[in-house]
């Protein structure tokens, strides 16, 4: 197409006449596989626009994740609003002939706070510590929420399980099948991936360790306000999975660190003034620290178009395939 933002951005102008907004500016903030927008009305209120990307989630599957949402903003928890289109569903759809697809559009009210990501570079470590440590007090009050939480009729999300992770169609990607890398460590790939699904299917998927799950909660997804609030963003890749592979996710990229292991000990620390979790559990954190570094290696491979820094993916592959020969040894 032609000039894809301006395709894009006239796509969710038409979208927006199906909501009780008025816009007065809209502004692209991100351009991944979704597509998002900031959206300033005519009376001052903001809003985050998403155009989904097509395939990946289903209505009743967005939907799910809006009833999720709204139970867990009751419980108290800062988690994004849904605004409801004017008829009173959640999703619309917009078309946009220049690229040949349809997407699912959704809104939610703007939250305002600093990206925690945005501080891991200049922070000192005692804040890296205190943020890492509020986060896992949220996640924690997330975790407990969902394991007590009953979904509703036709609730449809995906699951992080034995399956969903090393199966024949992981959900992220066949890591093992990745062109980027070599044939001997697709081999080593290969391998890991037969032990880890010995091991997780074997692994107990009780509700107090396995239960509905952000799926994708590092410093990205964290909002730091500026009263000390936090508040998580971004559900689209919430499902079903085990406690550990939020906690993993959490200090993925902070595992080269040299503040990791104070970083990391203030997480479970955060974690454990809302939730008790066993050593037993938190002793399988290392081999899901490996699972996402799997999953992304599957992630990008399945999608080289979408832009990384340089050197990113060559560094998250380096240290997973050590890990990964390390567990099959």
């Amino acid at each position: 197409m032609g000039d894809p933002a301006a395709a894009m951005t006239a796509a969710a102008r038409a979208a927006l006449a199906d909501f009780p907004i008025t816009p007065a500016e809209i502004t692209l903030v991100s351009w991944t596989e979704n597509v998002t927008f900031r959206i300033d009305d005519v009376r001052g209120d903001r809003y985050v626009l998403r155009l989904h990307r097509p395939g990946y989630h289903s209505l009743a599957e967005l939907d799910s994740e809006r009833a999720w949402l709204r139970d867990l903003t009751a419980a108290g928890i800062a988690v994004p609003e849904g605004v409801p289109m004017i008829g009173g569903a959640d999703y619309t759809i917009a078309q946009i002939p220049e690229a040949g697809e349809q997407r699912l559009v959704g809104v939610s009210r703007w939250r305002a706070g600093t990206v925690l990501a945005g501080q891991l570079a200049t922070a000192a470590t005692p804040d890296l510590e205190h943020a890492f440590a509020q986060l896992g007090a949220l996640m924690a009050t997330m975790h407990e929420q969902a394991s007590g939480w009953t979904p509703p009729a036709g609730f449809r999300r995906h699951r992080f399980d034995a399956d969903g992770l090393v199966g024949e169609q992981p959900f992220w990607g066949r890591f093992w099948d990745s062109e980027m890398v070599s044939p001997a460590d697709r081999t080593i790939l290969a391998e890991v991936r037969v032990r880890l699904g010995a091991v997780l299917g074997d692994l107990e998927q009780d509700p107090r360790t396995f239960s509905l799950i952000h799926g994708d909660l590092h410093p990205g997804n964290l909002l730091l306000g500026d009263d000390g609030s936090v508040s998580v963003i971004d559900f689209d890749d919430a499902g079903f999975g085990w406690h550990q592979y939020d906690l993993a996710i959490a200090t993925f990229h902070l595992r080269d660190s040299p503040d990791f292991t104070a970083i990391d000990r203030a997480l479970i620390d955060g974690y454990r003034t809302r939730r008790q979790v066993s050593d037993e559990a938190l002793a399988l954190v290392p081999m899901f620290r490996m699972i996402r570094g799997l999953a992304l290696i599957g992630w990008k491979s399945a999608r080289p178009e979408v832009s990384w820094p340089a050197g990113h993916f060559d560094r998250i592959a380096a240290w997973t395939l050590a890990q990964a020969a390390a567990f099959v040894r």
